[in-house]
């Protein structure tokens, strides 16, 4: 046998042409990436007489997830939050809700309806987050199936096709039987020189054939995966004509329809029975007092043997004096705050950006996605919006909340524009999926990130070079990671290599707590 392929060439390969769950799969079946993360919760011990005191800066879910397993143990906790809730980037928008953008106050008026809301920051919980969802089932939170891909929504490009929106499912089954045809005659070719048996060929072979729907020949001719053009249940099915590869290249969309929903954004993830915020409830209902809301933070000193945190409440300043702090203030805002941290630890600090994240949503005056045939979902656009998303709760309900768009990474061209401009490019945006939509739509909600009160951004960017991180970023991570003087922590995903993620904040917070607790104990 010669020239063998190795197990990194047809790693790419796979990863390439089957999508990264296939690949991340593969890969953990041959041993060549770790198993998904276990629960993390550190083992805390009841604090000495006399000490645990412990403030909390901030009450997003690392703050919480701090403030809970602290309280749980014995220690004396106190949250201090600037805003009027508790959740930070974990905000729902129900009916007379005010959403607090600076410059662009909203009043929501939809329908007062449980099934009415919009999640704006966080909205979906993958499987593997472990450790989120096990504090969902201690603190009674329920769950609901979130869908995150219907083969029955659209996929829309203005390159392909004349920018005609097609079925998730017609373009998927279309590029898996092309890109099938063309692995099988790639691996027919060169099986000979292919570091397997037989048996193992052929059973690729067959692999390679499920994939793409290809008949026995190896040619893809069409497939029923994406149904019907009629009949198909009393009558014999009329297979749909095949879209042909040269136009569904055009677009940079079909790569969705392999990849997009896998991984931690699969096809079918969790979320809060009600809204993403039930979680947050969980968490403060559980806390009870210790959380106090509209306390700004006005500085942070930190001593030898503890910090002092001033604040304002009802608009006279007042001290606490603690032995731990646990910091949850977007890094962007704690830098501005008057304090005595390290100079190194200042440099990190101010090194993190954020992500532009915008998204929109409508009231639906009537569930038109239902009439065809969407039930969850999302829809890919090349219009600016990106995306559309179709609620996955409330079925056959009179009305829905419609996420309009969600653009993650360039959203401040649309945060620059009034709310008027704003509203017309989500409606534009949405034609070019459901062409009677600005008809079917009212009530807009729009929440950009960077202009929202007490966040200004979103999730935080130690990367800048697009390729991940520098060793030099590395280093500045690491040392915010680490205790200023082994007494101020700073947490939440900005303590973090996955940023953006509710499982990302609560394991800064598990870190931070085992390290604390391992100082307690030296110092014992």
């Amino acid at each position: 046998m010669s020239n063998p392929v190795s197990r990194r060439e047809f790693m790419n390969l796979l990863g390439a042409t089957f999508g990264t769950g296939t690949l991340i799969r593969v890969s953990s079946a041959l041993g060549l990436l770790p198993a998904v993360a276990a629960l993390t919760r550190p083992v805390l011990a009841a604090p000495a007489p006399g000490a645990g005191k412990v403030v909390v800066l901030g009450a997003g879910i690392s703050g919480l997830t701090v403030a809970w397993e602290l309280s749980k143990v014995g220690y004396d906790v106190t949250v201090l939050e600037a805003s009027n809730r508790a959740g930070g980037r974990i905000m729902t928008v129900r009916s007379g809700d005010v959403v607090d953008e600076i410059g662009n106050r909203q009043v929501c008026e939809w329908d007062n309806e449980p099934h009415m809301y919009f999640n704006a920051g966080a909205a979906r919980i993958p499987s593997t987050h472990r450790n989120l969802l096990s504090y969902c089932k201690e603190l009674g939170v329920d769950l609901e199936v979130f869908i995150n891909e219907s083969k029955t929504a659209l996929i829309q490009d203005d390159a392909m096709l004349d920018g005609k929106p097609l079925r998730n499912a017609d373009v998927s089954t279309n590029v898996r039987g092309f890109l099938g045809e063309l692995f099988a005659k790639s691996f027919t070719t060169a099986q000979l020189e292919q570091p397997f048996t037989e048996s193992e060929a052929e059973t690729i072979l067959g692999l390679i054939r499920g994939f793409g729907s290809l008949n026995r020949d190896m040619k893809y001719t069409g497939s029923n995966r994406n149904g019907y053009a009629s009949g198909g249940f009393i009558d014999h099915g009329v297979q749909k004509e095949i879209i042909e590869f040269k136009h569904l290249m055009k677009s940079r969309l079909i790569g969705n329809t392999l990849s997009a929903n896998e991984g931690e954004t699969g096809p079918i993830l969790m979320q809060p029975v009600g809204g993403m915020d039930r979680i947050t409830a969980g968490f403060t209902r559980a806390l009870g007092e210790r959380v106090k809301y509209q306390t700004p933070v006005l500085s942070v000193k930190v001593r030898a043997d503890g910090v002092d945190v001033a604040y304002l409440q009802d608009g006279a300043p007042q001290t606490i004096a603690a032995d731990y702090c646990f910091n949850c203030i977007p890094a962007h805002f704690m830098a501005g705050i008057e304090n005595n941290l390290p100079a190194e630890y200042m440099q990190a600090m101010k090194y993190i950006r954020r992500g532009e994240a915008i998204k929109g949503a409508f009231q639906a005056k009537e569930r038109f996605w239902e009439k065809e045939e969407i039930y969850g979902g999302i829809s890919w656009t090349s219009a600016p919006i990106r995306q559309l998303w179709y609620p996955s709760h409330g079925i056959h309900k009179e009305k829905g909340v419609i996420l309009a768009a969600y653009d993650f990474g360039n959203g401040m061209e649309y945060t620059r524009m009034t709310q008027a401009e704003r509203v017309e490019w989500l409606l534009k945006g949405g034609e070019k999926l459901h062409p009677n939509y600005r008809q079917l739509v009212e009530k807009p909600i729009t929440i950009a990130w960077h202009r929202m009160n007490h966040m200004l951004g979103c999730s935080a960017r130690w990367g800048r070079s697009g390729g991940g991180m520098t060793p030099e970023e590395e280093a500045l991570y690491h040392t915010l990671q680490a205790p200023a003087l082994g007494r101020h922590y700073m947490i939440g995903d900005q303590i973090s290599f996955h940023g953006a993620w509710q499982e990302s904040a609560i394991l800064s917070a598990h870190w931070a707590l085992a390290d604390m607790e391992q100082r307690v104990r030296s110092a014992a």
